[in-house]
């Protein structure tokens, strides 16, 4: 598995254990950010999209689920959608 794999397969479990009620926004977004060879072999949308959905998943997990514009576990299933696009872009 190359690199670029293997960091798409750690954001995966990163938002299936925020899915689950475990895991840790700050560790996803920090990961996802850290995936330089991950984002490299993706278009460019790929990043841009990823950067803005980590950056209202960050708002999101300051404010209870009730006073936040953004729904968590929304931004979760885009995160997967997202995810699971991404893996049909890179070469297997």
């Amino acid at each position: 598995m190359n690199t670029a794999a293997r960091q798409l397969e750690t954001i995966g479990g990163g938002i299936a254990a925020l899915q689950g009620g475990g895991g840790s926004v700050a560790a996803l977004s920090n990961e996802a950010r850290a995936s330089s060879e991950l984002l490299a072999a993706l278009p460019p949308r790929y990043g841009e999209v990823l950067l803005n959905l980590l950056d209202r998943l960050e708002s999101s997990a300051l404010f209870s689920e009730e006073s936040c514009s953004f729904s968590q576990k929304d931004l979760l299933d885009n995160l997967q959608t997202w995810a699971d696009k991404a893996r049909a872009q890179l070469p297997s």
